[in-house]
């Protein structure tokens, strides 16, 4: 068996395949900033995503949810005009609108807790043999797919949201014979 391929292709890949994917994610900011990143993938690669975190994490004041709720129509044109960034208007504003959906969770119940709720605390450990055998949704993200929408988050999809289940941990896609996978219930 070998480590999961996707995982490999490049250095940055490697590093976050090795070392954040499939790891259980707690901190409120960093789930945050995941939830992001995310929906910037949509429609482009995690690659892409992965060079531009960066200027991202500059652009998005290190992902902190209450300034990013805090940003204004000048601050998304400035952002607009940042090469090193993904630039797609709606991205864009909706990140501002997902910071605010995002800080009534936090402030209600913290995010995390709501987040794990999901899967009573542990993580969901997959082992496909391969690739191929990892689907792009399930009845889970389904679910808080349409929790989150209805709670005001955009760009919320079922298939961003069990990519963001994988990134933060709540599901472990790890492929059997990967050297990363978690250490929960290999």
């Amino acid at each position: 068996m070998a480590d999961c391929s996707w995982g490999q292709a490049t250095p940055e890949l490697k590093e976050y395949h090795d070392h954040e994917w499939g790891k259980p994610q707690h901190d409120p900011q960093k789930l945050f900033e995941l939830l992001c990143l995310e929906t910037y993938q949509a429609g482009l690669s995690w690659q892409t995503v992965l060079k531009k975190r960066a200027a991202f994490r500059e652009d998005f004041l290190q992902f902190d949810p209450e300034l990013v709720a805090q940003m204004t129509e000048p601050d998304l044109q400035k952002l607009m005009q940042d090469p090193r960034i993904i630039r797609n208007r709606l991205k864009l504003t909706d990140t501002v609108i997902n910071a605010r959906a995002f800080l009534t969770i936090e402030q209600t119940e913290g995010f995390d807790h709501y987040l794990w709720q999901f899967v009573e605390g542990q993580p969901i450990i997959n082992r496909p043999i391969v690739e191929s055998e990892i689907p792009a949704q399930s009845p889970l993200s389904q679910l808080i797919s349409k929790d989150l929408k209805k709670r005001g988050f955009k760009f919320v999809g079922p298939t961003i949201i069990y990519s963001y289940l994988q990134g933060a941990g709540l599901i472990d896609d790890h492929l059997v014979g990967c050297s990363a996978k978690s250490a929960i219930n290999n």
